[in-house]
């Protein structure tokens, strides 16, 4: 039998950790001895007695063999610290994964990629932004990896599927085991031209702390890591964290200073991460010959004549007065009332009313029930 395939017959033996295989790697053994271990040599090689005794009455090669042809008939390939296509990022980092399962194209492991994480309840602010910078890194030729979870995760996956890009979803349950189900559809179709990857067996169900396990794999796969918009205690920061780690870049994105949901990004700044504001701002930093980023619209190469008269940062050129720059800065942090926008404002109604309509007008934002206002 392979060594690959004793491998992941251990991996996914219940009880038997990353740890667990660490230690009787590092021993003198020999992945093929393990088919002909009893309860006292695996005791002998330094395992608890519940382990060994787990070991002994399930793991073989005919428990092995139905493993693998679990895995065949779910359309699942397996890649694994043994193969010569394992990602070489991921081997640089602390903690590397013994074996990962795939849905898609396998080859995107070994692509030049970027994480986005963020919030699971993202501001319109921060929907807009993670969906521009999407498009344009994966435009100029990025592989987007993010987790598949709600808000900015989401977000990013989807906005590079409408823009013809690659990404990445990094599961933190099995890989039959979509989770959120909502994300169910936005799955299927990153596995048609992406990748569905996880660590984690096929037929585990998510339970706590398999989440943040999985984000130092999201942080592993990537050059770096760019957080769009996070809270203070964002499960997002965790990912920066392992992307500082293993020696990666971090990258944030700047928000309102009175946006809960920017405290992270802004904490992350200031402790020495890359600002963004544009996909730009990040390309520099690598100087990757990558096919298309010569063509992104907020090069830094631009005359300053060109600069004047295209757009700036990552929202298209809409000319705004102040007033109106105003009010969509309070409206891209929440939706607001009338009453609410006229206290915050201090402004006669006619003002407020004739500045709303034009931003109406603009496409800028748009009137919801109620007599509230919301940013497009």
């Amino acid at each position: 039998m392979e060594e690959r395939w004793i491998l992941i017959g251990l991996h996914e033996t219940d009880g038997i950790g990353k740890k667990t295989i660490s230690k009787l790697l590092s021993g003198q053994h020999q992945l093929t001895d393990f088919l002909d271990y009893k309860e006292g040599d695996w005791t002998a090689a330094g395992l608890r007695k519940d382990q060994a005794v787990r070991l002994t009455k399930q793991f073989n090669i005919d428990w092995i063999e139905q493993r693998q042809e679990s895995v065949y008939k779910q359309g699942i390939e397996v890649v694994t610290y043994l193969d010569h296509n394992y990602p070489i990022l991921m081997k640089e980092t602390v903690q590397p994964p013994w074996v990962m399962y795939g849905r898609g194209d396998l080859n995107l492991l070994h692509a030049q990629s970027i994480a986005m994480v963020g919030t699971r309840m993202p501001t319109v602010y921060g929907r807009k932004i993670g969906e521009k910078l999407a498009e344009q890194l994966c435009k100029a030729g990025l592989t987007i990896v993010s987790g598949l979870a709600r808000g900015i995760d989401s977000v990013c996956h989807d906005a590079t599927l409408r823009a013809n890009g690659k990404t990445i979803a990094v599961f933190g349950t099995g890989i039959d085991n979509i989770y959120p189900p909502e994300n169910t559809s936005l799955a299927e179709r990153i596995a048609e031209t992406g990748l569905l990857l996880s660590e984690y067996p096929p037929g585990t169900r998510t339970r706590q702390g398999l989440f943040p396990e999985r984000n130092r794999i999201i942080a592993g796969l990537t050059l770096g890591t760019l957080v769009v918009e996070a809270d203070i205690r964002s499960g997002s920061l965790i990912t920066a964290d392992a992307a500082l780690e293993a020696g990666r870049d971090v990258f944030a994105v700047p928000g309102p200073i009175t946006s809960p949901k920017s405290r992270g990004s802004h904490n992350l700044i200031r402790q020495g991460a890359k600002l963004v504001t544009c996909a730009t701002d990040l390309l520099e930093e690598f100087r990757l010959d990558l096919p298309n980023a010569e063509q992104l619209p907020y090069n830094r190469g631009r005359s300053a004549e060109s600069s004047e008269t295209s757009n700036e940062g990552i929202f298209p050129g809409v000319k705004l007065s102040s007033d109106e720059q105003r009010v969509i800065y309070l409206l891209e942090q929440e939706e607001q009332s009338l009453d609410q926008l006229v206290e915050q404002l201090n402004w006669d109604f006619g003002h407020l009313h004739s500045v709303l309509l034009s931003l109406i007008i603009k496409k800028q934002i748009s009137q919801l029930p109620g007599t509230k206002y919301a940013r497009v």
